[in-house]
This record gives C-alpha cells, sequence and structure tokens, in this order.
C-alpha cells in the first residue's frame, strides 16, 4: 500500500486525533500500534500531509522532542502549541514521556 493512499493515512489520522490535549505519543508508538507496515519515518510522512482536524503537534520523537523545529513557521511551533496545551520542556528541549505520553485503551 502506497504512504499516500487514503487507506494508509486514515489510521494514522484516527489514532492521531484521538490524543487528547496535553498529551502526546511518539512516532513509533503509533507506528507499533498500527502494526506491520507502519514505521516511524511512514507516521511522520502521514503527518507532514494531515489535515487541520488532525493534532499533528502531538506526535514526538522518542526522545521526547519535538521533530519539526526547522519544518514549520514559525520555527518552534510545534512547541508552542504543546506548550499551550500544558506540555512542559526542559531547558533542553525534552518532555517527559512519563508525565505526558498517552497510550489509546487497548
Amino acid at each position: 500500500m502506497r504512504l499516500d493512499e487514503p487507506a494508509y493515512r486514515e489510521p494514522v489520522d484516527e489514532l492521531v486525533r484521538s490524543i487528547p490535549p496535553g498529551r502526546v505519543m511518539t512516532y513509533g508508538q503509533i507506528a507499533a500500534i498500527l502494526g506491520p507496515g507502519y514505521t516511524a519515518r511512514s507516521i511522520g510522512y502521514v503527518m507532514r500531509g494531515s489535515g487541520e482536524d488532525v493534532p499533528w503537534h502531538r506526535v514526538i520523537n522518542a526522545r521526547g522532542r519535538t521533530s519539526t523545529s526547522g519544518l514549520t513557521l514559525p520555527l518552534d511551533l510545534q512547541r508552542e502549541l504543546l506548550e499551550r496545551e500544558g506540555v512542559q520542556f526542559s531547558s533542553g528541549g525534552v518532555c517527559s514521556l512519563k508525565q505526558y505520553g498517552w497510550e489509546p485503551a487497548a
């Protein structure tokens, strides 16, 4: 299945829409939940093309850092959006996955 096909993208978007405000998931975590055919990299690809109804900013990397600082304008948009939701970052730009990480109910 191609990454740009709706059948591939929709499960990603649906899962990301379920992340509550003030919580985050990692690209790899989403890939693991969705199963074979999904990778952390492919989740990032889908997030880049998601619509306005998908809270893409709630998906971060496995180190607890935002991944879009050089890709979006304004430059720290992802971090700014998460901070508006109450997510706090260390002075080094890391948020606690233990504190802010989210997993859907099984």
